[in-house]
């Protein structure tokens, strides 16, 4: 290859490079006004805010103090929570649930139960003013399970064995290296039955059920959002119409626009966000970011620490 053709290779790969690097920057800066828009939109006017709850439920600190912004906020007249999600940690939704009452204390909030709004996602579903779901949602599984799991069987089998030394029977129990005891399983069972009985109190008192109705319901059945209608585990079934319905009898004006308060995004490769980090990975031609190796990464199933109450559908 002569020199000329080289030149002219070197000056297409810099120009190039300079409109990648000029993607990026447009990119960010509009990500950032939008972000800088919302957030004075929702402290200079009025509005609805929005919440989106997804996937598995846990111990959520960022959600925390985004809720707590919320409540503390007197521009935001109402919130909506949208829900989609099989549950969690039961200490999970419990926390939730009591930052949404206070919520409430102070402005209409409304539980939206989307797609799925089970077990730790159905209680903190209670905390709302009024549930609206769909008539095709899934939504109940009121209950609490704690799992482990159990390796002995495997370690017998590999030829492996584990010595231990504890100060008393019931520490570190239930163990996946040998069958729990009598005592452990009694142990674990009265923790269950606690958080259980926890629950079906909150779902009694929320829904302005028996407790005898409630605990009936507490069976660990799913079910759609008519079902659910007709056991009173919902208010109303429908969508956005249905809900700006319901803010209208608070007095929350139905032209109000709705701000979605989201979290705020992760800081990656020069300050950028990891969305843009991943989208330049994806610009240069280096495969896959890391959000999608982290998903890849991450298989299907979690282990959860503490009592769960979660809900998923079994498999063979």
């Amino acid at each position: 290859m002569d020199q000329s053709a080289i030149a002219d290779r070197r000056q297409l790969r810099r120009k190039l490079t300079f409109w990648r690097v000029a993607a990026i920057l447009v990119a960010a800066i509009a990500g950032f006004a939008a972000i800088t828009w919302n957030w004075q939109a929702a402290s200079i006017e009025d509005h609805v805010a929005h919440v989106s709850i997804t996937g598995i439920i846990k111990d959520d600190e960022e959600l925390l103090q985004r809720l707590d912004r919320i409540a503390k906020n007197d521009r935001a007249k109402a919130l909506v929570v949208s829900i989609t999600s099989p549950g969690g940690t039961t200490y999970g939704g419990e926390v939730i649930y009591k930052a949404l009452r206070k919520v409430a204390e102070k402005k209409p909030v409304v539980s939206d139960v989307r797609t799925l709004a089970a077990s730790a996602g159905y209680m903190i579903a209670t905390a709302g003013d009024t549930i609206i779901a769909g008539d095709s949602s899934i939504t109940g599984s009121i209950g609490v399970i704690f799992q482990y799991p159990q390796l002995s069987e495997l370690m017998d089998k590999l030829g492996v064995s584990l010595e231990e030394i504890k100060s008393a029977p019931l520490k570190a129990e239930p163990s996946p290296f040998h069958p729990a005891s009598e005592d452990a399983k009694a142990m674990i069972r009265r923790m269950v039955d606690d958080s259980f009985a926890w629950f079906v109190d909150l779902v009694a008192e929320r829904r302005k059920l028996p407790r005898e109705e409630a605990l009936r319901l507490a069976d660990g059945s799913i079910y759609t959002g008519r079902q659910a209608l007709q056991a009173k585990l919902v208010d109303r079934l429908g969508g956005t119409d249905e809900i700006r319905d319901y803010l209208e009898t608070r007095k929350v004006g139905r032209s109000l626009p709705m701000v979605d308060y989201e979290p705020p995004r992760r800081s990656g490769l020069f300050g950028f966000g990891l969305d843009s980090a991943d989208w330049l990975k994806g610009l240069v031609g280096l495969g896959f970011g890391p959000s999608e190796a982290l998903e890849k990464l991450g298989g299907e199933k979690l282990f959860l620490d503490g009592l769960v109450s979660v809900w998923q559908v079994g498999r063979d």
